[in-house]
């Protein structure tokens, strides 16, 4: 009951936002987990369906994890970005994809990444723990913790500034 709830709740934020998001470009917002908070270590699931906990990364290293779907628009026109600063920062900061479970399933994500390979870590979350921990409001929702796990950054849409976010991490 409580995960359909969730689920429906986070449908209706992607909806939400997505007609906002193809108004106008999207920035940093006020929306989802609060800037200045400590990341929630919560678990989701490799592609293979084993258990992972997000909190063996968190408070390592910076991080950046985006909140992503398969179908997501806005996911595809923010990936270049992302694999820009994965490319500059990779060695300094943790990227992390959270496949939501809304309208796809580990195999679809799999598929895709055959197809479209990443160089970052994705993980399922089949349970909308994260998404719940973290308060996304929709997908392509992006969050930037700096090296003691707080958040300084929190995005949505495709169009986001992920040079800057990740500096403040640094």
């Amino acid at each position: 009951m409580i995960r359909s709830i969730r689920t429906a709740s986070f449908l209706l934020s992607i909806v939400a936002c997505g007609v906002a998001l193809t108004a106008a470009p999207a920035g940093a917002q006020d929306l989802g987990i609060a800037v200045g908070s400590v990341a929630p270590a919560v678990k989701v699931q490799s592609l293979d369906g084993k258990q992972v906990d997000l909190a063996q990364y968190i408070g390592k290293t910076p991080m950046l994890i985006e909140f992503w779907a398969t179908w997501c628009p806005n996911c595809r026109e923010l990936m270049p970005t992302l694999l820009d600063v994965e490319k500059k920062y990779g060695k300094k900061v943790k990227f992390v994809a959270l496949a939501v479970a809304i309208n796809q399933s580990p195999e679809r994500v799999r598929r895709f990444l055959a197809a479209h390979p990443l160089p970052h870590d994705t993980f399922y979350d089949a349970e909308g723990n994260a998404a719940g921990a973290f308060d996304a409001p929709a997908t392509s929702y992006v969050v930037v913790l700096d090296k003691a796990g707080r958040v300084v950054y929190t995005g949505l849409g495709g169009k986001q500034d992920l040079d800057a976010a990740i500096k403040k991490a640094l």
